[in-house]
């Protein structure tokens, strides 16, 4: 993996003011991957606007990980929901086209 699409959380947590902890406990709780090279953990730049967006929750709304959790669920599923929709409406689309 190439070093310049990973950020260090070590980076992050000075940039945003926050201890470690937090991520480690993302990451136990399965909310996040990070990466390990050489003693040092990054994120990945894919996982970074994830894990900006649990950061916020937590601190604006003073959400727990549990409650992260469940809205970082709801909002895949949502996503999943739209990417069905549009796929149907394209499908559908090509049947209107027909007559």
């Amino acid at each position: 993996m190439v070093r310049k699409n990973l950020i260090s959380t070590d980076e992050f947590c000075v940039h945003h003011n926050i201890e470690f902890s937090f991520i480690r406990n993302l990451c136990e709780f399965g909310l996040l991957e990070t990466v390990k090279i050489e003693k040092t953990e990054f994120v990945t730049k894919d996982q970074l606007e994830k894990l900006e967006r649990m950061l916020r929750l937590h601190r604006e709304l003073d959400i727990n990980l549990e409650g992260i959790d469940a809205i970082d669920h709801l909002l895949d599923r949502m996503h999943h929901l739209q990417s069905e929709i549009i796929a149907l409406r394209n499908r559908l689309r090509l049947y209107e086209d027909i007559d």
